[in-house]
């Protein structure tokens, strides 16, 4: 806590020269674990909280889609930042680009953006849907990376069901 004190008060004495803003930032999020735990489980119950919202608004007429594609994505974004309070920002970008999840990161991100665009510019219902079920089954297989054997389980699963 007297890390993130000194930075936010500029009485730093890292670098002065601006190279490893995220790694400073990293060190001086030193919260405690019970800290990390609530931060991690506030966020993520706002961010599914978020999702079902804009799930439920969906079917209002004139303006549920656009409600529904922002609820939705911030809600994704919620979820996905809540680890950031259990592993730090630094790691939580690491871990996003690692090799094993950079595809599924990188799809996830890109339907989000989608999603707003076909609800806002577009004004697509059947293109901003499809992109929030894209953007939800990204995001579930990038959390299956984490659990190991996961992916590997639903891919069995899957070719049984064929």
């Amino acid at each position: 806590m007297d890390k993130l004190k000194k930075v936010l008060s500029g009485e730093d004495d890292g670098n002065s020269d601006g190279s490893g803003i995220l790694e400073r930032a990293n060190q001086a999020s030193t919260l405690a674990w019970g800290t990390r735990m609530k931060g991690f489980l506030i966020c993520f119950i706002l961010g599914a909280f978020c999702s079902i919202l804009g799930t439920c608004l969906l079917w209002i007429p004139g303006f549920g889609l656009p409600v529904f594609a922002v609820l939705y994505s911030v809600g994704n974004v919620c979820a996905l930042a809540s680890t950031m309070f259990l592993i730090g920002p630094l790691r939580q970008l690491k871990t996003m680009c690692a090799k094993v999840r950079a595809l599924a990161t990188a799809i996830m991100l890109v339907c989000l953006v989608l999603t707003l665009c076909a609800a806002f510019w577009w004004k697509n219902k059947g293109l901003a849907l499809l992109f929030c079920i894209l953007q939800f089954l990204a995001f579930s297989w990038y959390g299956l990376s984490y659990i190991p054997f996961a992916r590997d389980a639903v891919i069995k699963l899957f070719s049984l069901c064929m």
